[in-house]
């Protein structure tokens, strides 16, 4: 219901250009312009200086995008009350994941909430936990499943759960053979680690470090984009790596990995992220409240 000119101005403001606000909102650039043209008529003035793959704010663009973003986000709050005076919930909802949610807990937590709620639609984007709590402080998301505690004042957090990471390798590696490991054990093998910015990289890296190993040290066979991947080199006996308990569970029951515990151990935290001091619907809290349950049941088990 809210002005197409200020959603559009809106866009426009915070992808920095006309063509990303155009791609993000399915328009052509050319409409776009003609949105911007229209509000700027509207206003007789300019709104924004316009550049070579770039749009900055103006004076007056200041003032009128702070406004549309109050009118905007009280537009979002009015749909989103007279949507909750029925029964049923419904709508989109734009959630964010690791990686590793994405593949081991996310479907279970989808299955069980589209049972409960057939007429919602979850739009679904992976990237790296650090990612995802960039895109959900910048409000591109409605809430956020991740691997990392963020002190992020822009976020407020909800603590699910945690799950225990092990030390994975090949069943006839040497590894496999002790009950538990310490950071000094592994260091002579090769480490299959992940992406920097992956959260189990990070904890894998503050791990070694607590115990005097600089990762200058270790022996690094791989740096991977995905857990498969991990799991694939380290299952044909390349080196070791860490993966967190849920997702190695099939590989462990084929044969294809063995997994040892960590001394000390070592958990992964599995949190539901918010942008701070924006108006959640019935929706997103429903969802949110949905994913810690299930995320805490699976960690249990």
């Amino acid at each position: 219901m809210a002005d197409r000119r200020l959603q559009v101005f809106n866009a426009v403001v915070k992808y920095g250009s006309f063509t990303r606000a155009a791609e993000r909102l399915f328009m052509t650039q050319p409409a776009v312009t003609f949105q911007i043209k229209q509000l700027e008529e509207h206003f007789n003035t300019r709104l924004l200086e316009r550049g070579h793959g770039y749009a900055t704010l103006t004076p007056a663009g200041e003032i009128v995008h702070n406004y549309a973003e109050k009118i905007l986000g009280l537009n979002e709050e009015m749909e989103s009350r007279v949507a909750e005076l029925t029964d049923e919930l419904s709508g989109t909802l734009n959630i964010g994941t690791s990686t590793t949610i994405a593949a081991y807990w996310l479907p279970k937590i989808l299955e069980g909430f589209k049972r409960q709620f057939p007429r919602v639609i979850p739009r679904v984007s992976v990237g790296n936990s650090s990612t995802v709590a960039g895109r959900v402080a910048n409000r591109d998301l409605d809430l956020g499943l991740i691997e990392i505690v963020t002190d992020d004042p822009s976020l407020e957090r909800r603590g699910a759960a945690q799950d225990e990471l092990m030390v994975i390798c090949s069943p006839s590696y040497p590894l496999a053979r002790e009950t538990s490991l310490t950071a000094s054990q592994l260091l002579p093998h090769p480490f299959i680690t992940r992406e920097p910015g992956n959260a189990i990289r990070d904890l894998a890296d503050q791990y070694f470090e607590a115990a005097g190993i600089a990762m200058e040290e270790m022996s690094i066979a791989a740096e991977l984009g995905s857990l498969a991947a991990v799991k694939q080199l380290a299952a044909e006996g390349f080196g070791f790596g860490i993966a967190s308990h849920a997702a190695i569970q099939r590989d462990i029951g084929d044969g294809r990995i063995a997994a040892v515990p960590l001394v000390p151990k070592l958990y992964t935290p599995l949190e539901v992220i918010f942008p701070k001091d924006k108006f959640r619907s019935r929706l997103i809290t429903t969802f949110a409240e949905f994913a810690a349950e299930q995320l805490a049941a699976g960690a249990q088990r």
